[in-house]
């Protein structure tokens, strides 16, 4: 979880933003539930009268109101009303403020539902008590204390339901008057109804923007996880390769970062909310003052049971469903980078049969989570609807007791389904963060791992002009993990203008040796030298452009041949271009083609042949103009009169380059003006053709293998 927040550090101002939304639209929510009470309990069962306070009264009737108030309440209740009209109405003042107001609705209620009662319940009528007191056989006292002894017997009941009692007064009083109650119902109603409209409108758009800006901080994180792993992996050197399978590689760069993206926008749009939400919710419930509170700790125990067993169960499971993917793009990468020797030992019903397990593995494991996660759903529909049965069972009995109205009665239904939903919510998510948080895990082992082939800090590249001398200066390299040097105390130098060939038996190092030059290893003990500057004190960058490399596997890049001629540098002109296409023997085969350098290279170049792609793989690295070229066994594929004449247009126009070539065949290396030859990672022998024929036993039997007398003699074929 912490890995995962500290990816949305740079999007603070985002997250912010969203936040304060968020409480927005918590507030619309949780307004509806008051706001389709009222329309219950005050527009329907009270006709639209919110409060103990009448527009217009008779002054008879508030003469009689005050019967039944303190010396307090009947100045609150005179300075709220006017003078009486000719028809005797009293019309309250406009400009109440809301504290004016709840005052005169607190003085006027009690009175109300007294007079009521008494106008039902009396042998006599509330005009004769009032004249019994003008009379002085009732005292002002006796009628108070009347009214503490009907509070006291009405203690439990609530302030809505002694608001309702009052409005009974109020709609005897307004239909004396000839007020047309429907219309104040129908006022309330329409006003109430289009707040309601204005909250859900507000709240869908708070929603919509919400869900851009998660999207957009989700799609953010993933884009800046996808750069920060990627830039990372091409740092890494072929010790962090190995470490990391390509397969494990690419899971990470795709489905970890996918779930830490996924997981980013629901935390935005729903893990923030949950609280928010289930906070307000309980705030809501408190006000409501029902009595139930009690319902909704026991439906939260009953989610976190529920939820806690089902997580206990899966979560192992969610953990391995990750390497159970990365098994299965393992398996999928090797069988169709395999194809053809699986092809051609007719392995396809093997490899199929090793796809199908770990497919069906990683099957088992989803339809086991599945299966199991499909039991939340129903355990959570039953205990809602169980406790929406509690409610209902309780609050009518509360209503029946005119404890509680049925309005609020709503609303704590709907509350407590919000509170409910939102543990839910929360609960829900927390399944899909260990999932998460194992690809951040997976993820911060790439962020984390220092390449162990890099630039030192502060270098700064010699301000020299290159010429592209090779020093190998005692050089011994252990590969990380093995027992035995692969080369050991190697020591030359490769001169410019000159070729220097590097021969060996298949293992004895060659290939070794010259991936220490690009520094795609480091050497274990000795150095390598540039110019005479250790490698190790060069930028890689700047080292790399001094070098021309030739793989011993041509790999071409999807596009266009210029593309691929060009990569080293977008800024090699066409000329530079062809004239390498022409060194490396393949201009015939690119102008026999429509669309000539425009013609299309599919990935891995697997629309050419291999010989074409060694050519286009030699001709990429001459259009760089190195100083240094580096051909690991790169004429393999090329036929012999091929191989002569692009070592004929080495020689003519990069004659003053230096030249490694490590070959298998004989032919390649003749004219060499040096060549090494390695057998067990150790020097053998050094020296030209002649030389090396006469005195290194090793060189003599691989010429003597792959040449015939008159060539041994004759110095080979040109």
């Amino acid at each position: 979880m912490r890995s995962i927040l500290r990816y949305m550090k740079d999007s603070w101002k985002a997250v912010c933003v969203v936040v304060l939304l968020l409480m927005v639209q918590a507030y619309c929510d949780l307004s509806l539930p008051t706001y389709m009470s009222n329309i219950v309990d005050v527009g329907i069962q009270q006709n639209g009268m919110d409060d103990a306070v009448m527009e217009q009264i008779r002054a008879d009737s508030l003469a009689q109101l005050e019967l039944f108030m303190t010396d307090e309440e009947i100045d609150i209740a005179e300075a709220a009303y006017g003078e009486a009209d000719a028809d005797g109405i009293r019309f309250v003042n406009k400009d109440l403020s809301d504290d004016e107001q709840e005052a005169l609705s607190d003085a006027l209620c009690t009175p109300m539902v007294l007079v009521y009662q008494v106008s039902q319940q009396s042998e006599y009528d509330i005009g004769q008590m009032q004249a019994a007191v003008e009379a002085g056989m009732i005292t002002r006292d006796q009628l108070l204390e009347m009214k503490n002894q009907a509070l006291e017997k009405m203690s439990d009941v609530s302030d809505s339901t002694m608001l309702q009692m009052a409005v009974l007064y109020m709609e005897g009083e307004y239909d004396s008057m000839g007020v047309d109650l429907g219309s104040v119902r129908n006022h309330y109603l329409y006003s109430t109804g289009g707040k309601m409209l204005g909250l859900t409108a507000l709240g869908l758009l708070v929603a919509i923007i919400i869900g851009l800006i998660a999207s957009r901080v989700g799609a953010g994180v993933g884009r800046n996880l996808r750069d920060q792993v990627f830039a990372r992996v091409l740092k890494f050197s072929s010790a962090e390769m190995n470490q990391f399978s390509t397969a494990s590689l690419i899971t990470r760069c795709t489905n970890d970062i996918q779930q830490v993206q996924m997981v980013c926008v629901m935390i935005l749009r729903m893990m923030l909310f949950a609280p928010i939400c289930a906070i307000g919710g309980i705030l809501k419930v408190y006000q409501t003052k029902t009595g139930m509170g009690w319902i909704i700790v026991v439906a939260v125990c009953v989610i976190f049971a529920v939820i806690g067993t089902l997580m206990r169960i899966t979560m192992p499971k969610f953990k391995m469903m990750q390497s159970l993917i990365d098994r299965l793009n393992l398996i999928s990468r090797e069988i169709l980078t395999g194809i053809m020797p699986i092809r051609a030992f007719s392995r396809e019903k093997r490899e199929e049969e090793r796809f199908a397990g770990a497919n069906t593995d990683l099957m088992r494991t989803q339809l086991f989570t599945n299966r199991v996660m499909s039991f939340m759903m129903p355990a959570m529909m039953l205990t809602m609807n169980g406790i929406t049965v509690a409610i209902v069972w309780f609050g009518s009995k509360g209503i029946d007791m005119g404890n509680l109205q049925v309005g609020d009665m709503m609303a704590f239904i709907t509350y407590t389904m919000m509170i409910v939903m939102s543990f839910m919510m929360m609960t829900m998510i927390s399944i899909f963060l260990p999932r998460a948080g194992v690809a951040a895990d997976r993820i911060n082992e790439i962020l984390h791992t220092e390449p162990t082939i890099s630039d030192q800090p502060g270098l700064e590249d010699p301000e020299k002009e290159w010429k592209g001398e090779i020093c190998f200066d005692d050089v011994t390299f252990c590969y990380p993990g093995a027992s035995h040097p692969a080369i050991e105390h190697i020591s030359f130098t490769a001169e410019p203008g000159k070729t220097t060939a590097i021969i060996g038996s298949t293992g004895c190092g060659k290939s070794t040796l010259l991936n220490l030059i690009p520094r795609l290893f480091d050497v274990t003990e000795g150095s390598v030298k540039l110019d005479g500057v250790d490698i190790r004190q060069i930028k890689q960058e700047t080292l790399r452009k001094q070098l021309g490399y030739v793989p011993q596997k041509g790999v071409l890049f999807s596009g266009d041949i210029a593309s691929n001629l060009k990569f080293a540098d977008h800024n090699i002109s066409d000329e530079q271009m062809e004239l390498a296409a022409e060194i490396a023997q393949a201009t015939e085969f690119i102008d026999s083609k429509m669309d000539r350098y425009h013609s299309h290279i599919a990935q891995g170049g697997s629309n050419v042949s291999g010989g074409q792609k060694q050519r286009l793989s030699i001709a990429r690295a001459i259009a760089a103009e190195p100083k240094v070229f580096l051909f690991d066994d790169s004429f393999s594929a090329l036929d012999y009169k091929t191989d002569a004449a692009l070592r004929r247009a080495l020689g003519q126009h990069v004659g003053n380059a230096t030249v490694i070539i490590v070959a298998q065949r004989i032919s390649t290396i003749l004219h060499a003006d040096q060549i090494i030859v390695l057998n067990e990672g150790r020097v053998d022998g050094i020296g030209t053709h002649e030389e090396l024929l006469a005195s290194c036993n090793t060189y003599r039997e691989i010429a003597q293998s792959q040449l015939s007398e008159s060539e041994l003699k004759g110095g080979g074929v040109q």
